[in-house]
């Protein structure tokens, strides 16, 4: 009798541990998030206000990490949604690589916003 699959390392429950733990982190950034720019009238609807609440560290941390978490959640999600396909490698691996070369772009697309101010 084998147990090599006992705590394997190819298990898949750290991953999805996290995209679990990364969606609550989202719905409670998301609820924060659409408070602050629908029920506070001139919060983020005047770009004075925007400038204003950028100008500080933790709004820039609060959606840096917005960001991160949002990508890493929905391009996880996205692969293994394609994980499930049996393809042939080379199929996954170039797939893989589009999901990659997004992250990137839209990362550096979201820092840049975030960051400008």
């Amino acid at each position: 009798m084998s147990y090599k699959h006992l705590g394997s390392r190819n298990s898949g429950a750290p991953g999805w541990l996290f995209q679990r733990i990364t969606g609550i982190v989202l719905i409670v950034a998301m609820v924060g998030h659409y408070i602050l720019m629908h029920y506070t009238p001139t919060s983020g609807h005047e770009y004075a206000s925007t400038f204003e609440r950028m100008q500080n560290p933790l709004w820039k941390i609060f959606y840096l990490t917005f960001v991160v978490i949002g990508l890493y959640h929905g391009l996880n999600g996205i692969w293994g949604i394609v994980r499930d396909f049996k393809m042939k490698p080379w199929v996954s691996i170039t797939i893989l690589g589009f999901i990659i070369i997004a992250g990137i772009s839209f990362a550096t697309l979201g820092f840049m916003n975030v960051l400008v101010f």
